[in-house]
């Protein structure tokens, strides 16, 4: 199991998805449901409260890592994002990488925002954040994203920050409005990971930038 750990920007905090965040949550995610037409995001305390039993059991089974998206000029819970399907692969002892006990690959995802939230770079920095922990940190080899074929605005915030388009996955998962879904696949590689931090710092830095 992967130990609980904080990743802090300069807006936000991510903190390890535990019951003290059912309250915030529920707050975060009921103020324009309008949003979530295509994510699966919780409605009511009893799938709130589902919701974090259901991640933090992955997190225990270490298939994830969710965290609570929390402001910090005033620690509002503004959303939700995670770590998961994560992979160890079964290097064999001959190779340099045997044992090595780190996450060969992820991906992120399962992430929603309070729409107080919407187009403030929020979400930018939370991907940042965990981007460069994955790739720094655990040295992953591939980190992937997978979003509706409908979320246009998902593909394209994934396409800014310089993800790759992989291809469609025909009715991959069940969708938020519980139909087989096409996934649009795009990933980050290691080696890419440079150009794209570059890429991320001066997104962040024309959001910090005064009008």
């Amino acid at each position: 199991m992967i130990a609980n750990f904080t990743l802090s920007g300069e807006q936000i905090r991510l903190e390890p998805l535990g019951q003290e965040h059912i309250v915030g949550l529920l707050r975060a995610g009921a103020a324009d449901r309008g949003l979530y037409q295509w994510s699966p995001v919780p409605n009511g305390l009893e799938e709130v409260t589902s919701y974090v039993n259901t991640a933090r059991s992955w997190r225990d089974a270490g298939s994830a890592v969710p965290f609570a998206i929390v402001r910090k000029t005033d620690d509002t819970i503004i959303g939700s994002t995670r770590y998961w399907n994560i992979e160890h692969w079964s290097w064999p002892r001959s190779h340099a990488n045997y044992g090595r006990g780190l996450v060969d690959a992820c991906e992120i995802g399962y992430t929603w925002l309070a729409s107080s939230a919407i187009r403030t770079g929020v979400n930018t920095e939370a991907k940042y954040l965990m981007l460069e922990h994955a790739f720094e940190q655990w040295n992953a080899l591939r980190v992937c994203f997978h979003t509706d074929r409908r979320n246009q605005r998902s593909q394209a915030a994934l396409e800014r920050i310089g993800a790759l388009f992989e291809g469609v996955l025909r009715a991959h998962r069940m969708a938020a409005d519980f139909v087989p879904r096409d996934s649009f696949r795009y990933s980050i590689l290691a080696e890419e990971w440079p150009s794209t931090k570059e890429r991320f710092r001066q997104l962040l830095t024309m959001r910090q930038s005064p009008k």
